[in-house]
């Protein structure tokens, strides 16, 4: 009995425990066997349902390992010196964040651009002129933090905050048209299901992580850094109308184009509400605080 109990035990623990680099291979496993059983098999096929099975069982093997991976982290966390200074530097963490940002906004707007030119279409420069300014103001608040600490030079750091809200007004411009395009022209994104859910879950992720970050990066009194937090919240509510075009095209053919108008310009109304309001805050915000520096400097 107890050789069959050490044996269950063994089996059970090499099934649900088995060892990370194993783990790691599940996942593009799993995913490589999803795809390519529902192209060349179908949803409702035999291959279809083991690729099920093995999808469900590789992610019960890392809910069973969530434990240890979150003591893992945190062991990494606190004895790893570069994980240290890049938990304390709210600085070092606000460049990283703008440098790999700007350089994604940034080679992507010099592709929708060429992209235009090749096809002479409004859509892609549209799509190059909102990711232009997206590059823009990443790289305008970088020349600052990677020179000076926040709150160092306020005043700066004001004009800056307010530029970015002015840049917001003109990039509104080509995220109206960009809405005109898949209100009207039906212009939409078109992907497989599996990749349509993926991109949903990035989506709400850095949607949450925009708005947590919005309101953490308030405490530490720097409009620049408040500036950088709220382009990652326009950007990510502006993905949601993409996510939504093409969760419509993947999910909802049988809604019908007028469904799928109503829906994507009553979102895109919302977003672009959202934006200009949010840059006539910017901009209000840091003309009446530079006044009043401006009063106090002239009473002493």
């Amino acid at each position: 009995m107890k050789t069959l109990l050490y044996v269950l035990k063994k089996v059970g623990k090499a099934l649900f425990f088995p060892h990370m680099i194993v783990m790691i291979c599940f996942i593009p496993a799993a995913a490589l066997l999803l795809v390519c059983t529902m192209n060349l098999f179908g949803s409702q096929s035999i291959p279809a349902y083991i690729a099920y099975a093995f999808s469900t069982y590789t992610l019960t093997v890392w809910c069973c390992a969530t434990p240890k991976a979150i003591n893992l982290i945190k062991k990494f966390k606190s004895e790893n010196r570069y994980a240290v200074r890049l938990q304390e530097d709210v600085r070092l963490r606000v460049n990283i964040s703008l440098y790999g940002s700007f350089i994604w906004n940034a080679a992507y707007a010099v592709f929708q651009l060429g992209l235009g030119f090749y096809h002479s279409s409004f859509w892609y420069y549209s799509m190059a002129g909102y990711y232009i300014s997206l590059a823009f103001m990443r790289f305008f608040l970088l020349r600052y933090t990677t020179r000076h600490k926040p709150g160092e030079k306020i005043q700066e750091e004001l004009y800056k905050y307010r530029i970015c809200g002015w840049v917001f007004l003109v990039m509104n411009l080509a995220i109206t048209l960009m809405i005109f395009f898949m209100v009207y022209w039906n212009r939409t994104f078109t992907h497989h299901e599996i990749t349509t859910i993926a991109m949903a879950t990035y989506t709400f992720i850095s949607f949450t992580m925009a708005i947590v970050n919005m309101v953490r990066y308030r405490k530490y009194n720097s409009p620049v850094f408040s500036a950088s937090k709220a382009i990652s919240l326009a950007a990510a509510c502006v993905s949601m109308i993409t996510l939504t075009s093409t969760m419509l095209t993947t999910f909802g053919e049988s809604d019908g184009l007028l469904f799928r108008r109503i829906i994507l310009g009553s979102l895109g109304a919302a977003v672009s509400v959202f934006i200009i309001a949010m840059a006539i805050y910017m901009i209000v915000r840091a003309t009446r605080t530079l006044k009043k520096m401006e009063l106090n400097s002239s009473e002493t």
